[in-house]
């Protein structure tokens, strides 16, 4: 008993020792627990391996093969189908004198590409450009089971398609994830058969999301870095749920590494209105739309800087009948804020036929409402756009410009889309005009929010301004839109 103190009514140290060994079995939980979340989050960051995702979800990752009979030209000759000789007619009069037999004939192109099974019933998703203008189109499963396939329906403009099988038992398929939640640095596995090697499984990283490459007009792609080869079109791109989160698409060539995927969101519904219907039926306003640039805000004097210009406004159709006119900024369409000219055009597309929609917009700085009926979007109604209006003769001024009135045939003889205003046929070096970037057919519609449909009318309002003077022209230039040009006369 020599460890009892005198005076103390319960012994010290055996208390001591229980705290000391509470404390260190506390510290040893809180160490087991740190290094299990460290080893969990060391998992989720970088997986050991995918073998498990990649059994469960091949199955139902097929392959598909089609055959198309094409003209003018076999093999000898397919380097030169896309050449710039098939609009100029001398060269194209040349290949036909000495090898007309030879490219008249028809030959049979085969193809390869990939797509995945999404109901048990045989419904499976590929990309129109997999299967579009095929003769034959032949699906096999990992098991070597094949299968003719039937074309559902078609959507060029996102590049999907929906094709059937019929087999006698139920087949594999593949959930549908959300590719709204996916984030940038996740995770995502390809399956497919680039160059024809079926079920390769390759994996990568979310590089970017909302991706515009130009291939149509509701682009939207999730970009990857996870290797997606000719081949691989039509394949899925899945989480590590084995959900699919995009349908892969496209490729850069003379990039390594470098994906894209259509987001699943954007083809859920897309993929029902085929299944039901054979085809898309996407909502039509009738505006030509534009995105809106710092200047063209500063020269309407937005704050904010958001909306979307409308550059055109085709006549009869929902938006001339509700009242919108040309140089009117949209903002919002039924509560929802619109940023850019991409998000309104998925926004009206996605809005039902015969629907009724509040939009609101911007009009010489006042905030206007109107209300439209949404119509059948008309893809021949969109290059619609002529108009035609007398012109005048030619003149020049100071600030180094050449300007002319626009007439109908310089506007179809170089392909422009518009048809009113003056048109730019002369830049002097080194002017003010020059400097501030004004080019060779633009084509000038307004000064300081002044018309200039004629140059009488160019040279009464710049003849109004007064040197050194602000000078602002809001143009048109041929595969730019609508832009502001700001000099001092």
């Amino acid at each position: 008993m020599g460890w009892l103190i005198k005076g103390d009514r319960y012994p010290r140290w055996p208390a001591m020792v229980s705290l000391r060994g509470m404390t260190v079995g506390f510290l040893a939980i809180l160490f087991i627990g740190a290094a299990a979340q460290a080893k969990e989050a060391n998992e989720l960051l970088a997986p050991a391996n995918f073998s498990r995702l990649a059994e469960k979800i091949s199955p139902a990752v097929v392959n598909i093969r089609t055959v198309k009979t094409l003209k003018g030209g076999g093999p000898v000759f397919r380097h030169f189908n896309r050449g710039p000789w098939e609009k100029d007619q001398p060269f194209k009069d040349f290949f036909e004198r000495f090898f007309g037999d030879e490219m008249q004939r028809e030959f049979k192109q085969p193809s390869l590409g990939s797509g995945f099974i999404i109901d048990k019933d045989g419904y499976v998703v590929t990309n129109n450009h997999v299967i579009e203008d095929a003769d034959q189109i032949k699906v096999r499963l990992k098991n070597e089971e094949e299968y003719d396939a039937e074309i559902i329906g078609r959507d060029p403009n996102t590049d999907l398609a929906l094709i059937k099988i019929k087999s006698a038992r139920d087949l594999p398929v593949i959930p549908l994830g959300d590719s709204d939640q996916i984030k940038v640095g996740q995770w995502v596995v390809a399956i497919g058969s680039p160059f024809g090697l079926e079920h390769t499984v390759t994996a990568g990283i979310v590089s970017a999301k909302g991706r515009v490459i130009g291939s149509g007009p509701y682009d939207d792609f999730i970009q990857t870095d996870a290797s997606i080869n000719p081949g691989n079109s039509g394949g899925p791109l899945v989480n590590l749920q084995g959900e699919v989160v995009g349908i892969n698409a496209a490729i850069i060539a003379s990039g390594q590494g470098i994906g894209f995927a259509i987001p699943v969101n954007l083809a859920k519904g897309i993929l029902a209105q085929l299944k039901d219907q054979g085809e898309v039926t996407r909502g039509w306003l009738g505006v030509a739309i534009q995105d809106l640039s710092p200047d063209m805000a500063d020269y309407y004097g937005l704050k904010d800087k958001k909306g979307v210009f409308v550059a055109d406004v085709f006549k009869g159709d929902p938006a001339d009948v509700a009242g919108i006119q040309t140089g009117d900024i949209i903002f919002e369409v039924n509560g929802q804020r619109v940023k850019t000219s991409r998000e309104l055009t998925g926004l009206i597309a996605g809005i039902g036929v015969g629907e009724k929609v509040s939009i609101k917009a911007w009009r010489e700085g006042r905030e206007k409402t109107f209300e439209a009926q949404i119509s059948k979007r008309d893809g021949e109604k969109i290059a619609a756009t002529g108009r035609s209006r007398e012109k005048e003769e030619a003149g020049e001024e100071e600030l180094g410009l050449r300007v002319s009135d626009l007439t109908p045939e310089i506007a179809q003889r170089f392909n422009l889309g518009e048809t009113t205003g003056v048109i730019v046929i002369g830049v002097e070096s080194g002017s003010k005009a020059a400097q501030a970037g004004m080019q060779i057919g633009d084509i000038i519609k307004e000064i300081n929010h002044q018309a200039t449909s004629t140059v009488k009318a160019y040279a009464g309002v710049l003849g109004k301004i007064k040197a050194g003077e602000a000078v602002q022209m809001f143009i048109w230039r041929k595969n730019a839109g609508f832009l502001v040009i700001k000099l001092e006369k």
